[in-house]
């Protein structure tokens, strides 16, 4: 097994290379691939030292997978390349996502959909995965109508540089800024690009990739998304409108059942989800579960989750075990 990180020194990229190490994954050669001014430097890997390389090098190696984390505009003109030589991307940038014939994959819903024709694979964006994952038991069970969602999301979300920004501030020290405002003791409603109606691509990550995720257009989701100070995970306030009426103890007991998602929600001994706990662990966690008063068939919750791992780096790792599992590589 031939495997390629490429974006292995960034923030996600280090990360898939500590979770293929912590799940053990079966790698004979690990192909660390990142910017020419990092060529040569070594990444540790069970227990062997591996050398940095180029991309176009990287193709000549030939790997059997290769997970990208590396921005859209390196996903579209390099993971073709690799899809050419036989390789099977997982692509963690926002470049595929939507493009039709490309599946969007959280494994735990949707993996079955993948046979070895597919060579270039789709991985959510972060505060995507955290909701599905929390809502796939509802939506087989009574099918959802609609979802209001608020995110309080991580500056590991933006890269290295934003914590960087934010640990500058902190520390009362210049630096280089990649947020138009301070984000120590704020909260920026601004993730991505404004469009023309006043919504951030984030935002509209929410809608597009959950209708792809449910194989449901017919969904209905309206989203804000916050940067907030935090370093250990995404949080969500998820308000769904379910299409038929529900016990709210049957609901507990779906969401408790989904692999990947752990209840925590007992707020009179103030057990609920935060991402000070949820940092540098797999599961979604789910809190505060209680019905909506204000309209028939609706539920309100909180979702937090590790942005990095699960968000990012697990779910790509969890595709490509599904995928060697299965003999599609």
């Amino acid at each position: 097994m031939k495997l390629a990180i490429v974006g292995a020194t960034g923030l996600v990229g280090t990360m898939m290379i500590k979770i293929l190490e912590e799940r053990k994954f079966k790698v004979d050669e690990l192909i660390p691939v990142a910017s020419p001014k990092s060529i040569g430097k070594e990444i540790a890997f069970d227990g062997k030292k591996f050398q940095v390389v180029g991309i176009e090098q990287a193709i000549a190696l030939k790997p059997d997978i290769a997970i990208f984390s590396a921005g859209g505009s390196t996903s579209l003109e390099w993971a073709p390349k690799f899809a050419e030589i036989g390789c099977t991307v997982i692509d963690n940038s926002s470049a595929w996502r939507m493009k039709e014939g490309y599946p969007l994959i959280v494994p735990e819903i949707n993996a079955q959909l993948l046979n070895k024709s597919h060579k270039i694979i789709a991985n959510p964006n972060c505060s995507t995965i955290q909701m599905v994952l929390a809502l796939s038991g509802l939506q087989t069970e009574y099918g959802i109508k609609r979802i209001v969602v608020s995110t309080y999301q991580s500056v590991t979300g933006t890269g290295v540089k934003a914590v960087e920004q934010l640990e500058n501030e902190r520390n009362g020290k210049e630096g280089e800024k990649v947020y138009p405002h301070p984000i120590d003791k704020n909260c920026l409603p601004h993730g991505g690009d404004f469009d023309e109606n006043g919504y951030t691509s984030e935002e509209l990550k929410l809608l597009n990739e959950t209708r792809k995720i449910f194989a449901d257009q017919s969904i209905n989701v309206t989203a804000t998304v916050v940067r907030v100070p935090v370093i250990g995970g995404h949080s969500e306030a998820v308000n769904v409108e379910l299409k038929s009426d529900f016990q709210l103890n049957k609901v507990k007991e779906l969401i408790d059942k989904t692999p990947g998602v752990v209840i925590q929600d007992d707020p009179k001994n103030n057990l609920y989800p935060m991402p000070l706990n949820a940092h540098d662990k797999d599961d979604v966690f789910v809190g505060r579960i209680r019905k909506d008063p204000s309209q028939p068939n609706t539920l309100d919750m909180w979702v937090v989750s590790d942005n990095l791992r699960k968000g990012a780096a697990t779910n790509a790792v969890q595709i490509a075990e599904y995928l060697v599992t299965n003999n599609l590589v």
